[in-house]
């Protein structure tokens, strides 16, 4: 019997091969090979005959050849074909019939009259505890449409695979404990696919429904609305030339400040009678150049990378009323986009929304750094003249004490 199950493996390969349509991608070569390897899992741990083991494996290999003659009945045409082949090769009317029975049996609306049918039974339906489930259900649906044109929503789909898990059983005892945990987790997995399609079918209602409210709802004043965002715009700008304006003389008066500092006070501290201005020059240079530090980052410009795609604008995430966001862009590219943002009132009023925050963040920037550098420069001014006081006040005492020594 060995050498005819070989033989019965050769024969199906060959003939599945030449034989059938490749518009069945789930009955196909590759699933009858998974249900003979969920064959022999089973056999192998159930005490059968060898016969009985033939027999299993023998039906496993035949009993989805008949989609080569039809869709309908296929079983019929599965046990013919596997009746001819085992006449061919010798065996006996009682495995030719035994067969038979175990291929008929993979009808779905048929109950297993035996183990070795309920066996041929939970190896075909094996899939449903496969952790390649949802593969294998699309593949079956891609057969379906390509063999029956047979076009199934996304949620029926769902829905009949629910229906097929809920109602499955497996028929003997092994296959239960061996599949029926992974089963329930496919079918919990389903279920959750179900509801999220539910919970999006819903907010899309809810979006239809908020979307029909605000088109009969009466529109907002266009000039009350213009006029908020040009009110509040015009004065973010005054204030960011404020504080450019502010910045700007705090780096001059440094400027000057640190020119004053290098021509006058630094080419005296070679003299050995100037020393005690070291660390008083020294303090005051230091504080002058930190505010200018200060005042060129609260003034210095960030650079952007200057491009968006027309996903960007679909999805309108690009603010296209900043130069920083399209400076790259092409001109053809960049009209597109500006059609597209005038078209949508709600895009444009977000863009212009967009705008004014954002250039809230740069003022919040350029007048922390402001404050800062104010700050730094009343310090450096109080604590230098502080230095060059204590400085002048040690230098006379100096002076004195090395008078009153030379007159001794």
């Amino acid at each position: 019997m060995e050498s005819l199950v070989q033989e019965t493996e050769k024969y199906v390969i060959s003939y599945l091969n030449d034989n059938l349509d490749s518009k069945f991608v789930y009955h196909n070569l590759a699933h009858t090979q998974r249900v003979v390897g969920k064959v022999q899992e089973l056999i192998e741990s159930i005490k059968l005959d060898e016969p009985q083991k033939s027999h299993l494996l023998i039906a496993a290999w035949f009993h989805d050849t008949g989609f080569t003659k039809t869709i309908e009945g296929h079983e019929k045409e599965s046990a013919k074909i596997a009746s001819a082949f085992l006449k061919s090769q010798g065996a006996s009317e009682d495995t030719i019939h035994v067969v038979s029975d175990i291929i008929l049996a993979t009808q779905m609306d048929l109950k297993p009259k035996n183990e070795l049918e309920g066996l041929i039974r939970d190896a075909d339906c094996a899939h449903v505890s496969s952790k390649k489930y949802d593969e294998y259900a699309a593949l079956l649906r891609k057969e379906w449409e390509l063999t029956k044109g047979k076009i199934i929503s996304k949620p029926d789909w769902i829905q009949d695979n629910i229906s097929f898990l809920t109602n499955h059983t497996f028929y003997s005892d092994i296959a239960a404990r061996k599949w029926e945990k992974r089963k329930g987790q496919n079918l919990a997995r389903l279920l959750q696919s179900q509801n999220k399609i539910k919970e999006r079918t819903e907010k899309l209602k809810q979006k239809k429904a908020e979307l029909s409210f605000k088109k009969k709802k009466m529109d907002l004043p266009e000039r009350g609305i213009e006029t908020m965002f040009r009110v509040a715009l015009r004065n973010h700008i005054t204030l960011s030339d404020i504080a450019d304006t502010k910045a700007n003389i705090l780096l001059s008066v440094n400027a000057i400040i640190i020119s004053l500092v290098l021509s006058n006070l630094v080419s005296k501290l070679d003299n050995p009678s100037n020393q005690y201005l070291i660390w008083p020059t020294a303090i005051f240079a230091l504080f002058t150049l930190a505010s200018i530090v200060l005042s060129v980052l609260a003034t210095r410009p960030n650079v952007t990378r200057g491009k968006f795609t027309k996903e960007d604008v679909a999805n309108k995430k690009v603010n296209l009323l900043f130069f920083g966001n399209f400076h790259k862009m092409k001109l053809d590219e960049f009209e597109w986009a500006m059609t597209e943002m005038m078209q949508d009132r709600d895009y444009l009023y977000s863009s212009l929304t967009k705008d004014l925050y954002f250039l809230g963040l740069v003022l919040n920037r350029k007048y922390g750094l402001l404050r800062l550098t104010y700050t730094v420069f009343m310090i450096g001014i109080v604590v230098s003249v502080i230095c060059f006081a204590v400085a002048f006040q040690l230098s006379e005492s100096n002076t004195l004490i090395d008078g009153a020594n030379s007159l001794l």
